[in-house]
């Protein structure tokens, strides 16, 4: 028996490809056959000690079990067509959580990457095919993203209500309790607001509060057409939030899309989001591409960097200890 799932990702052409080697534009995690999975998209190879070809590689994103699978990945062309030139597909083999990476080091030719730019975009095509043991019992996916997310649409047995800017949000206590640490102090602790059936907020958008609100009770985010029209400015705004509220899985989402759109222009923009709340991962990321040296000449002079040089002299100071000045 066969399980498999077919999905497309974009890669931004401009924003990836100055991408050192050895660094990847992921997927969303993708279920298929009981298991997570992730697409890497390397623009200039895996191996960080030269600018190599394009590499693709599916992750088994599982901590533990193992799979059998086959994977298929493509590039779709200007006919909205996958190329079978730009095609490969995996031989059956074995995923486990210790030895997880299967790809193509070779996927495609730099000389031939223009080829697949459409409006900007490189899509991706891929297929991973899971294969059962006859004896097994198929398991659906957890659908409990799902059914919260229908309790918090329905308000059934909300005891709790938000006003943001005007705006009033339903909630449920014991879900935000049981998903934010801070909540849980706030609503289930000795503060006032344990006994406040109502809750006024300050220094947040009723828009950010909706995403918000949206990934605690499903622990997902809308898609990109979702988040307004700068859904850049919206990862911001959220990373802020999940700071305040210490939702730490949300806080690494978000650092993860600031930097897939990190440029020489926004980097200094993404380091002050960095120091200012508190995200050490993603500060490590934009300093390395800061320091490298087809990137430094041209981001230290740019207005975002500037900025932050204002703002924050100690990170400017770490840069340049780590260029050698």
């Amino acid at each position: 028996m066969v399980d498999s799932a077919s999905v497309e990702f974009q890669v931004d052409y401009e924003q990836t490809k100055h991408l050192a080697a050895g660094e990847a534009v992921h997927s969303n995690d993708i279920f298929a056959g009981g298991h997570m999975w992730r697409i890497n998209y390397y623009p200039h190879g895996i191996d960080t000690s030269w600018m190599g070809p394009v590499t693709m590689v599916v992750e088994f994103m599982s901590k533990s079990g193992s799979a059998e699978a086959i994977v298929e990945a493509s590039l779709l062309n200007k006919d909205e067509e996958p190329d079978l030139v730009a095609s490969k597909r995996s031989f059956l083999r074995v995923f486990e959580a210790r030895f997880n990476n299967l790809g193509w080091l070779c996927f495609l030719d730099q000389k031939d990457v223009l080829k697949y730019v459409i409006d900007g975009k490189i899509r991706v095509f891929c297929t991973i095919m899971v294969l059962h043991d006859d004896n097994s019992i198929p398991v659906s996916p957890s659908d409990i993203g799902k059914h919260l997310g229908a309790l918090l649409d329905s308000t059934d047995g909300v005891d709790v209500s938000f006003i943001v800017d005007g705006e009033t949000f339903h909630a449920h206590r014991a879900v935000l309790a049981a998903r934010a640490p801070v909540f849980r102090v706030e609503l289930l602790g000795s503060m006032a607001e344990a006994t406040m059936s109502s809750i006024t907020l300050h220094d947040i958008a009723p828009a950010t509060f909706r995403v918000m609100l949206q990934f605690m009770y499903t622990d997902a985010l809308p898609g990109d057409d979702e988040l307004g029209d700068s859904p850049n400015e919206m990862f911001k705004h959220l990373l802020a939030a999940a700071d305040r509220y210490a939702l730490d899985r949300l806080k690494i989402i978000c650092a993860q899309r600031l930097w897939d759109n990190v440029s020489v222009d926004t980097v200094g923009d993404a380091l002050a989001c960095a120091e200012i709340y508190n995200c050490p991962e993603l500060k490590s990321k934009c300093i390395e591409f800061v320091v490298a040296d087809k990137n430094f000449k041209k981001a230290v002079l740019t207005e975002s960097f500037m900025r932050l040089g204002q703002k924050f002299p100690s990170i400017i100071a770490e840069v340049r200890k780590r260029v050698g000045a």
